[in-house]
């Protein structure tokens, strides 16, 4: 539907780079509802990953419409993941992540690009370490290797360079049953 008001509005084309949860649904990861999709970037009409600061006011426009006709939250497309300058796109994406992206396409207006499963994981542990909930269980369904986790841990540690945040990220890990990790970190 999103792609199709675009086309009716008349929009030039949009290419977001969505990642959470609809990411994980869209690719059969996780079958758990969301209420939200998160851009964590645009790509813009060189291919070229930027800041989803702001959000095109056509894409924001179409968005509202299927708010309306869905009943959903009015924020339910959202670039919340790298709105402000502690976002994950402002302070860093994971190396290789453009290269790891999943291109759909839903019409002429409309190309989403879901991360990949590492970049998933490296996410996931992230917010999981600052959040937990449904992060955590999310990262379990991606069935990280030992390898992927230490890699996840360092980058998030690029992200929050504090004594505080390695703190909470090793307890976080040997929660989850990662102690060798922990303990490299």
């Amino acid at each position: 539907m999103l792609g199709r008001n675009l086309e009716l509005n008349g929009s030039p084309p949009v290419e977001i780079v969505v990642c959470g949860g609809a990411s994980l649904i869209a690719l059969g990861t996780v079958t758990r509802p969301t209420d939200d999709v998160d851009i964590v970037a645009l790509r813009d009409s060189t291919g070229t990953l930027v800041a989803p600061v702001p959000l095109p006011d056509s894409l924001l426009a179409a968005a509202a419409v299927v708010a309306q006709n869905f009943d959903l939250k009015p924020n339910w497309l959202n670039n919340g993941p790298s709105r402000g300058e502690g976002g994950l796109f402002q302070m860093g994406l994971p190396d290789g992540f453009a290269d790891r992206l999943i291109k759909r396409i839903y019409g002429p207006r409309l190309t989403v690009y879901y991360i990949g499963r590492l970049d998933q994981i490296f996410f996931k542990l992230y917010s999981g370490a600052d959040r937990e909930g449904v992060d955590l269980k999310d990262l379990r369904a991606l069935h990280p290797t030992p390898e992927e986790l230490e890699a996840a841990a360092h980058w998030t540690m690029t992200i929050d360079v504090s004594d505080g945040w390695r703190f909470i990220l090793r307890n976080l890990l040997t929660k989850i049953g990662y102690e060798n990790i922990a303990q490299r970190i």
